[in-house]
């Protein structure tokens, strides 16, 4: 080969090349950015509409339909869900995968542009978010204090957090938790009734007292006076002073009719950090920024401002994604080291030589320093599928130069010498090693190019293989004949003059590996003899890995420990915050009772990340304790096991829906929880009835826990129902009713104070007990537009009732979400005995079940994967049939590939791992792999026999002289692989299953290729033979005719 004629007979130019590769690899690898997964774009948008204090019903049919019915008609719109709240619509919009997020959510304003106009009055302007993994917080920080919390806030507001969001790379810190201070009007109903007055008076006195404008300018001389009218309120008793106009009278002050209070808002959200008062920092980056490194930021800055506050001030931190990070990262890179050593023993004891081994060895760091340049050129991160792909490249790097070295070092004792046993020994090869190396290449261009998240995910990993593997490639067939030709000139000397212990296990080593040969070639003499017996027992093997199958489970993705533990609760609708806390106090105390427990921060009025964070509406009656754990190293439990624990102690609390999770903000987030049956119908209460039934038989399946129901116990409610005729004869609309109802219960801002530079809400609102029951409602004065006075039970009734918490609807039909948790079994059975006992359930016309979740992510991925599959085995066949210029000989190679199979399946039910996505991927890279050795086999074949050897003398000499290089190449990737597939480490879960599967097909093909691939060679030959005789024999049959 060209390639390899000038590398050994041009060695500086070469050395010159890998110093720039190593110099460019270098520069590169300190700018290449850490992260955990790779930058993905989850095709998912979300349009959030606030419409305040509107029912859930109210929501749906007011605001979310009309948005669904436009933003329905966008192109490449997959899927269409929607929650509709008290106060809030959040509609999803999924996208089919390839769709141009960006230029989506332009389309999806075009539409709301246009509907918002038909919206109600209150709806305030709908929001668009394109979903990004980003944007979930990457850091929760507690924040304590020897002040109080209004205080704690005041800091954490005017001082903490603009400070934080001034950090490149941050996009918000949101502050959860404290006190709000606020001026509050506590109207006498009594006062007013005296007066004549409505609350809607006393709102609109306070707005227009409370007013600082520019009144234009006034000149005089030569000068000009800007005039302006000051007007705001200076001190609360500029507040209660104002006069609120009385009709056909002289008005009222406000101190008259009111209590001015200088108080705090009405707290739904407390935050606790081991059990005492905290407020929490929750960090969100922008997009393109690298978690960990804002991190550091954020730790630098935080450090700054606890020697710069008062007060004794204190950051803790409660969850921060960059520790996760660079823990995973810091195991995985471990693991390659660990990984490369285990593939530099096996090769030195196969070779038994220091110098070939280090030849072999520089291949390693030159092809993962030019995989390196290639990520930072195309963009890529240091993430654990970019080092999941360098873990996997390390032991296929050394592929190439190993069989490169073992031809050049086998020429080099037959004889030949240095620059003629590294030309002749490389050129040998290297079109076996090209074809082989493209064959390990080709597999994972169907990863890359097909749909869905698996592609997402995996195209890091199968970039850089590629990357290295086409590094390693040029490395085998110019660095390592060069340096070959330099330092082998002591072949055989090298191994004599070890000593000691070192020496006799080389010695041994090397008997050991003459009788292998010596039995290798026994066993391939027999099975040439007795063909039928290894196709029957390879067969048996096969077929009985599938019967196998049902015994390996299937999930979606792995989950990670995080070493966290939310417990998330639902009190009965309508309890309150403080009643609340009493339960929430005494799981605080058994969380921090946990031996593992390294903190407990608790979110009072917020039941979940997002809501904490401000995505969705949280509510008094929901809670969450998230439990951080000590490190993996430093405790025996796993976090699932430590969620099980707390499943069985909490479940029997009366009256609380309580959902356990070993979870963290890493996590990969499809969809909810992993169970989810979707039950399609129109009416609520038809619907509620049937998903609680369904629930109950899910429950029943083995292996789910906390199963419910989306509809839920419906909030207790009050449903004031105006008689239009009677309001109208007041001179009252609905509306007017409807604002006086709301001012009164809820309160209304009227104005806001400003002192010392903040503003304070200055809210309206009756006293607390003349709003405590439904008399107090009843009795409420509603002041008419003539001035006059009347009863709200005069216009309206009361009616008790409940109403859903929030109503949910798939594709613009209503739905019951059932959904549950897993423990002890994997989705894919679960989900299997789910849809065997709900089959015969009795659904009325126009109900149907779907299932969704994790269950219907999966089955799409592995439909992608399975296609993947096919066009890899395909590539693998074509580059063969190019390579070898037949049609036959692919066949041959390839019967290595079903072999895998069997040892996927055993490796699997050995390490009790399920088949998941990661796992399938390592079926694809397999397929690649495993064929390597057989080409390298068939190919020598191919050479003896073109030397004028018979088929049979060519097989028992072409087996037994490349055995050690072919055991070397598996020995090396199964080395370099074994790390990883133990699963140790911090974030190992998502690379176990790959490795697991890549070790175990590989393991058993290798033994099983070795006897079966030959012997297939001699079968596929005798039917060629065969043929050929056939069409001799015709050919001169048509001659004789002739």
């Amino acid at each position: 080969m060209k390639l390899v004629d000038f590398s050994v007979r041009r060695p500086v130019a070469v050395i010159m090349a890998v110093l720039a590769v190593i110099v460019v690899g270098a520069v590169s690898f300190s700018r290449l950015a850490i992260d955990l997964f790779p930058e993905m774009e989850i095709p998912v948008a979300a349009v959030i509409t606030t419409y305040e204090g509107a029912a859930p019903q109210e929501v749906e049919r007011l605001v979310t339909k009309p948005l669904e019915e436009a933003l329905a008609t966008i192109e490449n719109v997959k899927e269409i869900t929607s929650i509709s709240q008290r106060g809030t619509s959040i509609i999803t919009v999924g996208f089919n995968w390839g769709t141009d997020v960006d230029f989506a959510t332009l389309d999806m304003r075009e539409k709301i542009d246009y509907v918002k106009r038909f919206l109600p009055d209150g709806v305030e302007t709908p929001m668009v978010m394109k979903f990004d993994p980003s944007q979930m917080p990457i850091s929760i920080i507690s924040f304590t204090g020897e002040q109080s919390q209004e205080e704690l806030k005041r800091l954490a507001e005017d001082t903490v957090k603009p400070r934080l969001e001034r950090i490149e790379g941050v996009a918000s810190a949101a502050v959860f938790g404290g006190r709000e201070r606020e001026i509050q009007v506590i109207v006498d109903p009594a006062a007013l009734s005296g007066y004549g007055i409505s609350l809607n008076q006393v709102v609109q006195a306070l707005q227009a007292q409370n007013l600082d404008f520019s009144a234009g300018k006034v000149q005089e001389g030569s000068k000009d006076y800007l005039v302006r009218v000051v007007g705001e309120f200076e001190d609360l008793k500029d507040i209660g002073n104002i006069t609120v106009a009385v009709p056909g009278g002289t008005g009222a002050r406000l101190l008259d009719l009111a209590e001015i209070r200088d108080g705090y808002k009405d707290q739904d959200i407390k935050g606790r950090l081991d059990g005492n008062p905290a407020l929490a920092l929750i960090i969100q980056k922008q997009p393109t920024a690298n978690t960990v490194e804002v991190s550091e930021k954020v730790d630098e800055v935080l450090s700054a401002l606890s020697a710069e506050l008062p007060g004794n001030i204190k950051f803790s931190k409660v969850f921060d994604q960059a520790d996760f990070i660079k823990d995973s990262i810091a195991d995985l890179q471990k693991d390659i080291i660990q990984g490369g050593l285990l593939a530099a023993f096996v090769i030195f004891i196969f070779l038994r030589s220091l110098r070939s081994t280090l030849v072999i060895l520089t291949a390693i760091p030159i092809a993962i320093i030019g995989a390196a340049n290639l990520l930072y050129f195309s963009g890529e991160t240091i993430n654990i599928m970019t080092l999941g792909g360098l873990a996997l490249g390390v032991g296929m790097i050394v592929d190439d130069a190993i069989v490169v070295l073992e031809n050049i070092f086998r020429h080099r004792q037959e004889g030949y010498g240095l620059i003629d046993a590294a030309t002749l020994g490389a050129s040998e090869v290297g079109s076996a090693v090209t074809g082989a190396t493209l064959t390990s290449m080709a597999v994972f261009i169907p990863i890359i190019f097909v749909a869905g998240l698996a592609s997402e995910l995996f195209t890091p990993l199968a970039l850089t293989v590629s990357f290295a593997l086409g590094a390693s490639l040029l490395v085998a067939l110019s660095l390592v004949p060069m340096l070959s030709a330099r330092l082998l000139a002591n072949v055989g000397r090298e191994t004599r003059s070890v000593r000691g212990l070192l020496g006799r296990v080389l010695d041994a080593t090397g008997r050991g590996l003459q009788r292998l040969d010596e039995t290798y070639r026994s066993i391939l003499d027999y099975s040439l003899r007795h063909r039928k017996k290894v196709l029957l027992v390879a067969a048996a093997a096969f077929f009985g890995s599938l019967a196998l199958i049902p015994l390996v489970g299937a999930e979606f993705i792995p989950k990670m420990d995080e070493g966290m533990v939310s417990v998330s609760l639902q009190m009965p609708k309508g309890t309150s915050i403080e009643k609340t806390d009493e339960i929430v106090t005494s799981i605080e105390q058994m969380a921090l009772e946990i031996p593992e427990t390294d903190s407990v921060f608790t979110s009072l009025g917020a039941g979940s990340h997002e809501e904490r964070a401000g995505f969705g509406g949280g509510s008094p009656d929901r809670a969450m304790v998230d439990i951080k754990l000590k490190p993996l190293s430093e405790r025996k439990r796993s976090s699932e096991e430590i969620a099980s624990v707390l499943r069985r102690e909490l479940q029997d609390i009366p009256g609380v829906e309580v959902n356990i999770e070993a979870t963290g903000m890493m996590t990969m987030d499809t969809g909810g929880p992993p169970l989810q049956v979707i039950l399609k119908g129109d009416n609520l209460d038809t619907l509620r009835e049937l998903a609680a039934k369904a629930a109950e038989i899910v429950a029943e399946v083995p292996g789910t826990v906390e199963v419910e129901s989306s509809l839920e116990e419906g909030r207790p409610e009050l449903n004031l129902v105006v008689d239009r005729d009677r309001a109208a004869a007041y001179g009252l609309s609905v509306a007017q009713i409807g604002s006086a109802v709301r001012a009164a219960v809820q309160g209304q801002v009227a104005t806001r104070y400003h002192v010392s530079g903040d503003e304070i809400d200055v809210r309206v609102r009756l006293a607390d007990d003349a709003r405590q029951n439904i008399n107090d409602l009843e009795n409420l004065i509603l002041t008419t537009p003539s001035g006059g006075q009347v009863l709200l039970r005069d216009v309206a009734s009361v009616e008790p009732g409940t109403g859903p918490t929030a109503i949910r609807r798939q594709d613009q039909s209503r739905i019951a979400v059932i959904s549950g948790k897993l423990e002890g079994r994997d989705l894919g059975s679960v989900i299997a005995d789910i849809k065997e006992r709900l089959r015969d359930f009795p659904l009325p016309p126009g109900y149907q079940f779907e299932y969704s979740g994790e269950a219907k992510e999966m089955a799409e991925a592995f439909g992608n994967l399975a296609v993947a599959f096919v066009l890899a085995v395909i590539l693998v066949y074509m580059i063969l049939a190019i390579q070898f210029e037949s049609l036959f000989y692919p066949f041959v190679i390839m019967f290595s590939v079903p072999v895998s199979f069997t040892g996927i399946v055993l490796s699997l039910l050995v390490t009790g791992r399920t088949f998941n996505l990661p796992a399938f991927i390592g079926v694809i890279v397999t397929v690649g792999i495993v064929v390597k050795n057989a080409i390298v086999l068939v190919d020598y074949i191919n050479i003896l026999r073109s030397r004028n050897l018979s088929r049979d003398e060519a097989i028992l000499k072409a087996g037994p002289t490349r055995l050690r290089p072919i055991l070397m190449t598996a020995g090396t990737t199964i080395g370099a692989m074994f790390p990883i597939a133990l699963g140790l480490g911090e974030g190992s879960e998502v690379e176990a299953p790959l490795g697991t599967v890549v070790v175990g097909g590989l393991l058993l093909s290798t033994l099983v290729s070795l006897v079966l691939v030959p012997v297939v060679y001699s079968i596929f030959d005798d039917w060629g033979q065969r043929i050929m005789r056939r069409f001799r024999r015709r050919s001169q049959e048509a001659e004789l005719r002739t």
